[in-house]
């Protein structure tokens, strides 16, 4: 095992991290991609639901941190890789979109993976609990919310409260703030990356909801 203070030790780290982000960044692509499949979408339109669910909340959270320009244009690695999740998803699409399941576990893979990096670049920037929670979030459901709104859908983290989704996000990310500088980075990630597969377990089995304001009829 190396050792974590090393140069081959740090180096092994940021290969874990990368690898992480990577498996995200295809993760959402094809979860993003389905939805234009679904929604009878040209290659085209899947491509581009497919690659701005991908990598749009990353874009937003480098834009609003001065991060530019954005990740994926510095390394176009997350590009191929949105576009190659998108062509599958594309190829196979009416043969996943049978798998429900299949899908919603890309979906939390892609929210729990890039909610976590997108924290710890944040934490990165010495920025406190809101901020870093917040640009969390964002890399997490920023990509979705695109998507939802070119595909005319109401953004499904505005109303699915029985389903936790900008809410694991946050967690997962609040939880990547505490545990820095407490654990190695990439066991960091990991531990954000739970929290939000965890929050999102609980909510999909009906455990854990969030309130409605219910207003009654005719007021």
């Amino acid at each position: 095992m190396p050792d974590p203070f090393s140069f081959s030790g740090v180096a092994s780290i940021e290969s874990g991290l990368r690898a992480l982000d990577l498996i995200g960044t295809v993760a959402f692509a094809m979860s993003g991609a389905l939805l234009g499949v679904r929604k009878r979408f040209d290659l085209f339109g899947v491509l581009v639901l497919g690659c701005v669910t991908a990598v749009g909340g990353g874009a937003i959270r480098d834009t609003l941190t001065g991060n530019t320009p954005p990740l994926f244009l510095r390394d176009e690695t997350y590009l191929w890789l949105a576009i190659a999740g998108s062509l599958t998803a594309f190829a196979f699409g009416t043969r996943l979109a049978r798998f429900e399941r299949a899908i919603s576990l890309f979906d939390t893979l892609g929210l729990a993976l890039f909610a976590a990096t997108g924290a710890l670049g944040a934490s990165k920037l010495g920025l406190g609990p809101l901020g870093v929670t917040f640009a969390g979030a964002l890399s997490g459901v920023g990509g979705g919310i695109i998507r939802d709104l070119l595909a005319h859908e109401v953004p499904e983290v505005l109303y699915r409260r029985d389903q936790l989704y900008a809410t694991a996000a946050a967690a997962g990310a609040f939880a990547v703030y505490l545990l820095q500088g407490h654990l190695p980075q990439l066991g960091v990630q990991l531990s954000g990356a739970g929290v939000v597969i965890v929050f999102r377990f609980v909510s999909r089995r009906g455990w854990v909801k969030l309130p409605v304001r219910r207003v009654p009829e005719g007021s």
